[in-house]
């Protein structure tokens, strides 16, 4: 059986005969793109070659921070530029093993000069160079996605948005002002994610499995349960949820209206992390990345907490934006339950004000270290016990002090409840958060669901790698977009 990626190779090998007998490259990927007529004949004359090569080329691949390629460890230094495209190249193909594209290289030997690996010369050779011996092995192609720091490609990521935020200024499309934030799943390659196969203590978190020391059981969906009333069952024996041994992964994507989405920012944990410890390292990745906070941020119920409403207030401007999200009823109150007078003051449900008692440090109830207050009866509070009225609605803490409320004293924790969800305002922003959706629909056509690897850090170079990927594909279509309208 023959794949089609050979077949494409196979005019190369027939313009043998005009390749240079020379293995020095003068140019690095992203020089040569503004100097095409360096390209030589036997390069442009393959339809693969070119076809990725204007894919990857357009990145800042010279500004790319290199680690020290003079040592001398017996054999050529692998560039980390030339390891992460030909990475790429692996993902974009698709190749789903690094054998596969150690293959595909060897085949395509255009590529080996083009992205810029250790040349070995063989003047014996109408190439100039070795092709299987200037490639790393497959063992070292593994070892590189393991050991390559995730701030290279991180670098790249940025540049990336860099490139489509330039490209969208030279097509008149309008400012990001929106961003959706979302999780998705990472199953662990580990024999206790197959149903199928036999474990005790599946889901132990202090057994850790062999196949991957760096994943972490987690939740992917849980829902409370009710047992019925006539023939009840322990809440221990329902079964609910679904339990993976795994990673998450987090991202912030825009939506540009008549074009598309992009990733801004990403980032991979193991997946006993909670949905909100990602969002302040991406936001703050998305601030670096664009200069700005965006004036509106979408997401799901599980980010239902009062810093991310906090976060996209403006003193100064208290409708500049705002953080759409749904309310999650903690506490039992429902939305638009707990109302505030005109001094941020809670309402009591005599409509009465109820005043401050006091603040305290919190430093367990919620992922920051935060100030919260104790508000209480303002009929206790004000009034002395010769001269108080008795409470209106009749609560039923009025013998013991009356009501009290304890919530964060930040301006988040009163838009959390006053937040008009029914507003169309409101329902344009929330629309948005479907582009995390199509974004993940990408990565999961590019296997980031269920990596092949074993290493936690492999696994997030990985994800880096399979959103770099979806966005410089957004970028090509811009800039075909473009070029065709002109």
């Amino acid at each position: 059986m023959t794949d089609s990626p050979i077949l494409t190779q196979l005019p190369l090998w027939h313009l043998a005969s005009h390749v240079p007998k020379t293995s020095e490259k003068l140019l690095d990927l992203h020089s040569l793109w503004f100097f095409r007529a360096s390209l030589p004949k036997w390069i442009t004359d393959s339809p693969t070659i070119m076809r990725c090569w204007e894919l990857l080329a357009p990145l800042g691949w010279s500004y790319l921070p290199e680690r020290n390629l003079q040592r001398d460890w017996g054999h050529p230094t692998i560039p980390y530029a030339a390891f992460i495209a030909a990475e790429l190249l692996r993902l974009n193909e698709p190749l789903p093993t690094p054998e596969r594209l150690h293959r595909f290289l060897v085949e395509h030997p255009g590529f080996i000069w083009l992205l810029g690996f250790p040349l070995v010369p063989d003047p014996a050779t109408d190439l100039g160079f070795n092709p299987r011996a200037s490639l790393p092995t497959v063992r070292h192609f593994t070892s590189l996605l393991r050991g390559i720091p995730n701030t290279l490609l991180q670098f790249l990521l940025a540049d990336s948005v860099r490139l489509i935020r330039a490209e969208l200024l030279q097509l008149n499309a309008p400012p990001i002002e929106c961003v959706s934030l979302d999780t998705k799943h990472i199953l662990a390659w580990v024999k206790e994610n197959n149903p199928k196969a036999y474990v005790t203590e599946r889901y132990n978190k202090h057994l850790q499995p062999l196949g991957d020391p760096d994943c972490r059981l987690g939740c992917k969906r849980k829902h409370n349960r009710s047992t019925p009333t006539t023939n009840p069952r322990p809440a221990s024996a329902v079964a609910v949820g679904e339990y993976y041994w795994g990673y998450g992964s987090g991202i912030v994507v825009t939506h540009v209206p008549g074009w598309g989405e992009f990733v801004l920012a990403e980032m991979t944990q193991p997946f006993d992390q909670s949905d909100v410890t990602y969002f302040f390292p991406l936001m703050q990745q998305v601030e670096q990345r664009l200069g700005y906070r965006p004036r509106y941020g979408t997401f799901d119920a599980a980010f239902d907490a009062w810093y991310v409403y906090a976060h996209f207030y403006h003193e100064n401007e208290p409708d500049f934006g705002f953080a759409a999200v749904p309310f999650s009823e903690k506490g039992n109150y429902k939305a638009k339950q707990r109302q505030f007078d005109a001094q941020g003051l809670p309402l009591c449900q005599a409509g009465l004000a109820m005043p401050l008692k006091y603040t305290f440090t919190d430093r367990t109830k919620c992922l920051i270290e935060h100030e919260r207050g104790v508000y209480v009866c303002p009929l206790h509070a004000e009034h002395p016990a010769s001269t108080r009225s008795r409470c209106p609605v009749h609560h039923a803490t009025w013998k013991h002090g009356g009501c009290t409320v304890q919530m964060p004293t930040s301006i988040g924790a009163r838009l959390r409840h006053t937040l008009d969800r029914e507003s169309k305002r409101y329902k344009n922003i929330y629309r948005q958060r479907t582009a995390t959706e199509r974004i993940n629909s990408q990565a999961v056509a590019l296997g980031i669901e269920r990596p092949h690897l074993r290493n936690g850090q492999a696994i997030a170079n990985e994800n880096t790698l399979i959103y770099l990927l979806i966005n410089v594909r957004f970028l090509q279509r811009l800039c075909t977009r473009r070029s065709e309208n002109n």
